[in-house]
C-alpha cells in the first residue's frame, strides 16, 4: 500500500483504539463509583458489558448502574463496531491493493523483453541488481523469501514470489524473452538445477551462475551455463593482488565504479558504430579524435578476445570493441551513436 494510504489507516486505528479504552477506562470508574463495586469486579463488569457476552452482573444493580450501563452498553457498541469496521477495512483494502499491485507488475515483466533475471536476491543477486541498475538494464527478481519479497514491492522492483527450481516461476520471470539469468542461489545443488531448467527454456540466452565449490564448476558448465562464477575464489585472488600489485588493483576498481553515470569502460557492438556493408579497421573508426575513448580490447565473432588490438584490426558483423574513456567522454561516444537507445 502506498505511504499516504497506510497512515490514513493507521491514524483510523488508533482513533478506534483510543475510543476503546476511553469506554473500558469509564466503565471501570463508574462501576466503581456508582456500584460501589472493587476494582477487579468493575472491570470484570465493564469487559463484559462492552462485549456484550451475556454473563450475569457479579451483584443485583440498582436504578443509577442499570441508567449506566444502558449508556455503556449503547457507546461500547458503536465504538466496538466502528473498531470492527476500521480493522476490516484495512485488512481487505490492504489485500486488495496487494492484488492490483501484484497484477500490474506481472503485466510489467510480461511486457519485458531482453532483460535479465537473477535468480536469488542475496548477497551476490543484490550486488548484481545493484549493476544493472546503475547500467539501466531492465532485470526481474526470483525470490522465494517472503520477507524479502515485501522489501522488493515497497521499493516497486520487478520481482517473482516462487521457487525458481520451477519451470512455472521462471515462466513467469519471462525467461522465454529474456537476454541473460544470473543464477545466485546459496546452494550449488539448486544452481545446477536452474541452468538446467533454464537452458531447457531458453537455449540461445546467457547463463551466469553462482557456485561455492570449485568442484561445482564443471558440472555447471556442462548443465549449459556460459560464464561459472566462484565469489571466494575472486575474493581471495583480489586480496592476493592489493599486495603484489595494489595501485593497478586500484585503478582496475576505479574503472569499475558506476553510479550518477560514472562509466569508464563500454563495450559497444560493432553495429552500432558504423554500416557494416563495408568493413572498417580501428583506425578508420577513429573514436580517439570523434569522443576521445581508447579502444583497449577487441571481440571477434567467435568470441576470442585480443587485448590492445592493432589498428589495423578490420571490425567485422558479429564482433564487439572495448573501450575506455572519462566519463564524459563515455557519454559522448552513446550520444553520438545512440549506444544507450539501442543497447
Amino acid at each position: 500500500m502506498n505511504n499516504r494510504l497506510i497512515k490514513l489507516f493507521r491514524s483510523k486505528i488508533y482513533t478506534a483504539l483510543i475510543l476503546l479504552l476511553f469506554v473500558l477506562f469509564i466503565g471501570v470508574l463508574g462501576y466503581r463509583f456508582i456500584s460501589n463495586y472493587n476494582w477487579i469486579d468493575a472491570i470484570y463488569m465493564t469487559v463484559i458489558t462492552v462485549t456484550t457476552v451475556g454473563f450475569a452482573e457479579v451483584n443485583p444493580l440498582d436504578t443509577p448502574s442499570k441508567i449506566f450501563t444502558v449508556f455503556l452498553i449503547l457507546a461500547s457498541v458503536v465504538i466496538v463496531g466502528y473498531a470492527i469496521s476500521i480493522i476490516t477495512e484495512y485488512i481487505l483494502s490492504r489485500n486488495n491493493f496487494e492484488d492490483i499491485k501484484q497484477r500490474k507488475m506481472q503485466k510489467e515483466i510480461e511486457a519485458m523483453s531482453n532483460h535479465i533475471i537473477i535468480c536469488g536476491f542475496g548477497r551476490n543477486g543484490k550486488q548484481a541488481a545493484k549493476k544493472l541498475q546503475d547500467y539501466g538494464k531492465p532485470y526481474v527478481i526470483v525470490e522465494r523469501d517472503k520477507e524479502i519479497i515485501e522489501r522488493l514491492q515497497d521499493e516497486s522492483i520487478p520481482h517473482v514470489f516462487g521457487n525458481a527450481n520451477e519451470d512455472e516461476t521462471l515462466l513467469e520471470a519471462g525467461i522465454e524473452r529474456a537476454s541473460t539469468l544470473i543464477t545466485a542461489l546459496p546452494s550449488d545443488a539448486d544452481n545446477l538445477f536452474v541452468v538446467l531448467s533454464a537452458r531447457q527454456i531458453n537455449k540461445t540466452m546467457s547463463i551466469i551462475s553462482r557456485a561455492s565449490q570449485e568442484t561445482s564448476y564443471n558440472k555447471l558448465k556442462l548443465a549449459g551455463a556460459n560464464n561459472v562464477i566462484l565469489p571466494d575464489k575472486i575474493g581471495g585472488d583480489h586480496m592476493a593482488s592489493l599486495v603484489v600489485i595494489p595501485d593497478l588493483v586500484e585503478f582496475i576498481d576505479n574503472l569499475g565504479i558506476v553510479g550518477e553515470r560514472n562509466i569508464n569502460i563500454e563495450e559497444v557492438k560493432v553495429e552500432q558504430l558504423y554500416n557494416v556493408n563495408r568493413e572498417k579497421t580501428i583506425r578508420e573508426l577513429d573514436l580517439r579524435k570523434k569522443t576521445g575513448c581508447t579502444v583497449i580490447g577487441f571481440k571477434d565473432e567467435n568470441g576470442e578476445y585480443i587485448v590492445n588490438p592493432e589498428a589495423d584490426t578490420k571490425l567485422v558483423i558479429g564482433s564487439k570493441i572495448i573501450v575506455l574513456g572519462r566519463p564524459e567522454q563515455i557519454e559522448k561516444l552513446n550520444s553520438e551513436y545512440n549506444i544507450e537507445q539501442d543497447a
